[in-house]
């Protein structure tokens, strides 16, 4: 089928990207490979979106986008994975697992997937201790010992809500210092139950048919030490999901997709917004603000802007 715009991931870029085109009543599809919601839907609770002073649970505001757009006219498609995309003309083709559509231009919004440690024993163990949603599954350690890999915003944020479950919660920080916001960081260290390693590792994850321990090294003076959890919850960055765009548009070299202040990528026509962008700040309100940028400049593209 044929559309003006097709928007590629269904996380708050591409949802705010559709709001937008649908808007400007241009005939709008977005195609997303799971649900709608991205990595933001997993979160337990946005304390820094505006407007909700005591916070909202990402599934509670990705919901509100998703109706928001459908309301103003955007087709979505759910559990559709963009396998190709090819310019033809003066159409864009994208081919999924299900079919062909053509657009005249399109928003990437595909996100981004988390990074794994690649130490021993994370593959073995994951869905058995090893997890990279605490929301998802951190009702499961009711009363355990846990890890936290990672102390950035997603660690944190992540860690808080396992203590409305677990026993305890040990961070693990590969730098010398925490990059999450101070606000959590305050929280998280008057709590009782928490212990931070800064400056370490984790170099293994160890078990029978479950976790029952991690082994970390002191970076400063290389020392190992086990610690006994059931549980390893991994916040250590982000992978793009890019791989369907390799040579078609710029990327960096982790892969991320280039783009100037207009979202604009290499290729007329082709536009990104989110945490698929080459940047430095990966937060909902940036990804919803490149949403709007991206589709803006997606309609001044069409009509020859």
């Amino acid at each position: 089928m044929d559309y003006d715009i097709i928007i590629i991931g269904g996380g708050p870029a591409g949802l705010t990207a559709g709001i937008y085109a649908s808007r400007a009543r241009l005939k709008t599809l977005l195609l997303e490979k799971n649900i709608t919601g991205g990595l933001a839907a997993t979160t337990d609770k946005l304390e820094n979106y505006p407007g909700f002073p005591d916070g909202i649970s990402g599934m509670d505001l990705l919901e509100r986008m998703r109706k928001q757009a459908e309301r103003f006219g955007t087709e979505i498609k759910e559990f559709e994975e963009v396998r190709d995309v090819k310019l033809l003309n003066k159409r864009i083709e994208i081919t999924t697992v299900q079919g062909k559509y053509s657009a005249l231009s399109v928003i990437v919004a595909s996100g981004s997937e988390p990074k794994k440690l690649n130490v021993p024993g994370e593959d073995k163990f994951y869905g058995r201790g090893v997890s990279y949603c605490a929301t998802c599954d951190g009702p499961l350690f009711g009363e355990k010992d846990v890890a936290v890999v990672g102390c950035g915003n997603s660690g944190l944020q992540e860690g808080e809500f396992l203590l409305k479950f677990v026993k305890s919660v040990t961070f693990v920080e590969f730098l010398p210092y925490m990059t999450a916001e101070k606000i959590l960081q305050e929280r998280l260290k008057n709590r009782k139950n928490t212990r931070f390693l800064l400056n370490h590792k984790l170099v293994r994850i160890s078990g029978e048919e479950k976790i029952n321990s991690i082994v970390v090294e002191n970076r400063g003076n290389g020392k190992e030490k086990e610690i006994s959890v059931s549980g390893v919850f991994v916040y250590v960055g982000l992978n793009p999901n890019s791989r369907f765009l390799r040579g078609v548009v710029k990327l960096d070299k982790l892969g991320f997709v280039v783009t100037n202040i207009k979202m604009e990528t290499s290729i007329p026509g082709i536009f990104a917004a989110g945490d698929i962008c080459s940047k430095d700040v990966r937060q909902v309100s940036t990804a919803v603000g490149e949403g709007t940028l991206a589709a803006i400049a997606a309609e001044k593209y069409i009509q020859g802007g």
